[in-house]
């Protein structure tokens, strides 16, 4: 087939060739399927620091298989560095920031004819899927892979609650660290960086039992040469992002996300990578698909001592997808052109200790709960899996915050009570600006003891306890959550998805008229058009 370069006027493909020459290209093998090789490499995030490697591999596929590779890089953010400061509210506008990049240098060339994408972590993977479908042209992926730790995740976070105490030292506290991130790769633990590496594969854009290949291996190796190999024989098929990620896959990739319970990012991102398609996935098609969608693992932060490294060994996601067949659209196909059937044919059955079967399943209901009540008219999300049964049914009085910062300070000043819910404001995608996670505070307030989060910010996949984010509408939309005060009671019931402020109609109309917005001083101008230009949480926090 001819590729997209060949059909450019004579004198501007001569242009293009020659430029393309200068960087190194080789005259003859411009007329092969060219492919951009988007890769999100640096030396800064643990899930990127191997990919400058895995590229290698990638290209050796795409020129085996007759392809010509062009590689580029866009940004990315480490979450965990993130944390706790005010570089925080860059980390999910950067997932647009991202997208845009790719759409830019593949638009604005004009050359390519297919891409692979090279990508871990929170926003990052979106970002990419997000650009997959706005350009649709022939596209797989691959993923970083997880590390392995090498201490059991209790022993990390008692490291991080000693340091807390005082009881070590820095120097203590980074030897753990580094015990538990031993390599380059994803964080072990089923936060938002393996969750949307995950989503990857049940989406359909990554090789069948790719996202929980180890980072540091050669099956790893392996992977990145076959999807090279494999986004040739997309190219000359013309089989497109939008032709694999279809509403069915939506449906099959939110049952495996909450059959995991895995990262309530999820609840942001894939309505954005929907929208992007064409397809309209909301807060409530997660709670449908959770009422009826068993919990399979219990991998941490869920309970346990199990991380994502221990699920490759049992079968991965193919066996959590074989497992799920009576809950999934089995007619969706890959980049490998099989359709999901014909890929599960030959995944493992459950191990029954580390996945369990669908009839023996954790929980009879996924991992993810939408709330809703007058506090949270479109939506607020707890990831159930992770709260204490005996938490399901919680009231307590309103403690209210108006940043993540005011709450962190008056846990340090010891001012946080038994019993309470902690309401932290002011800290959605509008009024952060930047929808920062809160996981911080949920850090803290774990030595208070009982008591709940309440929030229009979101939270780490790593969070855990009764911590309920992505509220919506957030307090600079003027949604109830602004109009709470100290001493207000708040009830929580997970087992009937409410959430509800107890507050007459009177009351409530007389603090929406003497309502004073808080208006916060933020210096960005890139912030600044983010905050102007975003969505609620409860449309996936996507430009306007």
């Amino acid at each position: 087939m001819d590729n997209v370069l060949s059909k450019m006027p004579a004198y501007q493909r001569a242009i293009a060739k020659g430029h393309l020459g200068s960087c190194g290209a080789n005259y003859k093998n411009l007329d092969r399927p060219i492919i951009a090789v988007v890769n999100s490499w640096n030396e800064i995030v643990p899930g990127h620091a191997h990919l400058r490697d895995l590229a290698a591999h990638v290209k050796r596929g795409i020129i085996d298989n007759g392809g010509h590779p062009l590689e580029f890089n866009t940004i990315a953010i480490c979450d965990g560095i993130a944390q706790g400061h005010d570089g925080m509210r860059y980390v999910l506008p950067s997932r647009e920031l991202i997208s845009d990049s790719i759409e830019v240098m593949i638009k604005a060339h004009g050359i390519f004819d297919g891409m692979v994408l090279l990508g871990s972590c929170d926003k990052i993977v979106p970002a990419m899927l997000m650009a997959a479908a706005k350009l649709n042209i022939p596209t797989a992926m691959v993923t970083g892979g997880p590390m392995i730790n090498q201490i059991k995740p209790s022993e990390s976070k008692s490291a991080r609650q000693q340091f807390i105490r005082g009881e070590i030292d820095e120097e203590k506290l980074v030897e753990a660290t580094v015990k538990y991130y031993p390599t380059a790769g994803i964080c072990p633990f089923l936060g938002t960086a393996n969750t949307m590496s995950i989503a990857v594969e049940t989406l359909g854009l990554s090789l069948p039992g790719s996202s929980l290949i180890p980072a540091i291996s050669r099956e790893k190796e392996q992977n990145a040469y076959d999807t090279g190999y494999t986004i040739v024989n997309l190219v000359n098929q013309n089989i497109q992002p939008r032709d694999i990620m279809t509403k069915e896959a939506f449906h099959n990739t939110t049952a495996v996300i909450l059959a995991m319970g895995a990262s309530l990012n999820s609840v942001l991102h894939l309505p954005a990578i929907a929208k992007e398609c064409g397809i309209e996935w909301t807060y409530r098609d997660f709670d449908r698909i959770s009422r009826k969608t068993p919990l399979l693992t219990q991998v941490t932060p869920n309970g346990g001592e199990y991380t994502v490294a221990d699920l490759y060994p049992v079968g991965g996601i193919p066996t959590i997808m074989k497992e799920l067949i009576p809950v999934l659209a089995t007619n969706t196909v890959g980049v490998n052109g099989k359709s999901l059937a014909e890929n599960l044919e030959s995944a493992a059955d459950a191990d029954g200790v580390i996945i369990h079967s669908f009839t023996d399943a954790f929980s009879r209901e996924g991992g993810i709960a939408v709330l809703y009540g007058n506090l949270a008219p479109e939506g607020a999300v707890v990831k159930c899996s992770a709260v204490p049964k005996e938490k399901w049914i919680y009231s307590g009085p309103a403690k209210v915050f108006d940043s993540e910062e005011a709450c962190i300070n008056a846990a340090q000043k010891d001012e946080l009570s038994s019993g309470d819910v902690l309401i932290i404001r002011n800290e959605g995608p509008i009024g952060g600006p930047g929808m920062r996670e809160m996981h911080r505070a949920t850090e803290i307030i774990a030595a208070v003891g009982d008591a709940a989060i309440v929030t229009d910010g979101r939270f780490s996949g790593a969070s855990g306890g009764l911590s309920i984010g992505y509220l919506s509408p957030e307090a600079a939309e003027k949604g109830p959550i602004a109009f709470v005060q100290n001493g207000d009671r708040v009830s929580i019931n997970i087992y009937e998805r409410s959430i509800h402020w107890e507050i007459t109609e009177e009351e409530y109309q007389n603090r929406k008229e003497n309502y004073q917005p808080v208006i916060k001083d933020v210096e960005s101008e890139f912030l600044k058009l983010y905050g102007a230009n975003t969505t609620s949480s409860a449309k996936g926090a996507v430009r306007r």
